[in-house]
């Protein structure tokens, strides 16, 4: 995502998907790397996700390419989740599965390159909904204007990232 802003609008304004979360993280994958991750509310409570980097640098790689980072976020339940996390186990088919603290997502990549999320949420979901609802564009211009801190107060400490089949 070039611009975050941008993108609200079309998503948000134009489309009429309200943006329901904005997350401020540093990346557990490669520290250092900071973003901003938002959420559009689709009418089932999935969601379209977008990220932008702080650095430009860093961004070059997200543009014109679907990855880990601009993908489609469906919501399951937990036994959905393990359904899809055992065929693909069967079939040694690559994934990872990552607790965020806020949602615990199974990532896997389709043979097309489309990046799927199946995302479960925790017990408190209707908590940090209503958080991250209510604070979702202030977070947003937060970010957009040069604050980078975190706001996942919901992460667990040990960053929880498992890689399927082992690397």
């Amino acid at each position: 995502m070039a611009d975050q802003e941008v993108n609200r609008h079309f998503i948000e304004d134009l489309i009429g998907l309200p943006l329901t979360a904005t997350w401020c993280e540093e990346s557990v994958t490669t520290p250092g790397m900071t973003f901003c991750h938002t959420f559009y509310e689709l009418d089932d409570g999935s969601a379209l996700a977008f990220f932008q980097m702080s650095e430009p640098h860093d961004q070059e790689f997200l543009l014109g390419v679907t990855n880990r980072y601009n993908h489609i976020a469906l919501n399951a339940d937990v036994e959905t989740q393990e359904a899809i996390h055992q065929r693909l186990l069967a079939e040694d088919y690559p994934h990872l599965i990552q607790d965020h603290g806020y949602v615990l997502s199974l990532y896997v990549t389709a043979p097309d390159g489309l990046e799927l999320e199946i995302a479960v949420d925790p017990p408190n979901v209707a908590e940090i909904k209503e958080k991250r609802t209510a604070d979702a564009h202030g977070e947003l211009a937060r970010w957009l204007s040069g604050d980078h801190r975190t706001n996942n107060d919901w992460r667990p400490e040990t960053h929880s990232v498992t890689h399927y089949p082992a690397r």
